[in-house]
């Protein structure tokens, strides 16, 4: 792909982009204060993601191993 034709995508998405959040009707003041509102809180749950699945992930594995696991042999007791 040429340059012009991945130009011509990203303002196609950035159009997409407003046409969605209807922002194309705000004043340039107000587009602004949206646009920083709008990647603000993206970045807010992109780094919320990022510190915290991998934990969650982790102990959801711990404990599930620990169920489906069984009882280690030291905990069975012996019936004659």
């Amino acid at each position: 792909m040429d340059i012009k034709r991945v130009k011509d995508y990203i303002y196609w998405l950035y159009y997409q982009y407003l046409l969605i959040t209807c922002s194309y009707v705000l004043e340039p003041w107000e587009r602004s204060m949206f646009h920083t509102i709008t990647v603000t809180v993206f970045a807010m749950v992109v780094y919320t993601a990022y510190v915290f699945v991998p934990i969650h992930v982790r102990l959801a594995f711990e404990f599930f191993s620990q169920i489906f696991r069984g009882q280690p042999e030291s905990t069975v007791s012996i019936v004659n």
